[in-house]
């Protein structure tokens, strides 16, 4: 997505991510990866220092498109926070909040995390099962929408402050269909002859925005592409 807009940008400062989940729990195995760093410390690039920030801390209220409304999301330990200042070596910013369905869970998670970050808690993942359990028990109550945005900011063209934010929002519970098209894109390309590099490597710059939609047609899940300052859609 990054690839797609950066040409909007004279200079891009600021890539700031966020998602937020529909009712479906994650596995044991994906909790226990958010549990086990809920309330440590880990680095980000901020105003063009790296700083420690702590992982579901920081929480902050984002509105996302109308049908899925505002939400809470924190801050999360992701591979983007080394790889996207890594491609985009001018960035000052790069950040990554995540949530929940349900406000509820996430103020449980956080609370978990002040009491790590406080060291009165020494870690969240004895929690992991009984919030899956819980969790399994009350979906049917959450939301089915979850939703992604990508806010990049920086200087137009003609120097003025420019920003714009891409979403996708996914309904009827699809949203953990998504991590599976790039693997979906990657391997649809190599069927097509496409050829890729050798070696164990980020996915970045390999695929496009609508390699990664293909195969999502027929779920519910909409992109949400940036608007100029006219109205019509950015990169189309």
């Amino acid at each position: 997505m990054v690839d797609k807009y950066r040409g909007e940008f004279k200079r891009l400062d600021s890539i700031r991510i966020g998602i937020t989940s529909g009712a479906v729990i994650p596995g044991i195995a994906t909790l226990r990866s958010i549990l086990g760093y809920c309330g440590k410390p880990f680095r980000t690039l901020e105003n063009g220092a790296w700083i420690d920030v702590h992982g579901w801390l920081d929480t902050q209220l984002h509105e996302f498109p109308k049908s899925v409304g505002v939400r809470r999301i924190s801050r999360c330990d992701v591979p983007d926070l080394d790889l996207l200042p890594q491609r985009y070596p001018g960035v000052k910013t790069v950040s990554f909040h995540g949530g929940f369905a349900s406000s509820t869970a996430h103020q449980v998670v956080e609370q978990l995390a002040n009491l790590v970050k406080s060291r009165r808690l020494k870690s969240a993942l004895p929690f992991t099962r009984a919030l899956y359990t819980l969790g399994r028990w009350m979906q049917p109550v959450f939301s089915d929408r979850g939703a992604m945005f990508v806010k990049l900011e920086g200087l137009h063209d003609n120097g003025a402050r420019y920003a714009h934010t891409w979403n996708i929002v996914a309904r009827e519970n699809h949203g953990p269909n998504i991590p599976c098209a790039a693997s979906i894109a990657l391997a649809n390309k190599i069927a097509a002859g496409g050829k890729l590099p050798a070696g164990a490597m980020s996915c970045m710059g390999l695929l496009t925005v609508d390699d990664l939609m293909e195969p999502l047609k027929g779920l519910s899940i909409r992109e949400f592409p940036p608007l100029a300052p006219d109205g019509s859609e950015l990169g189309s």
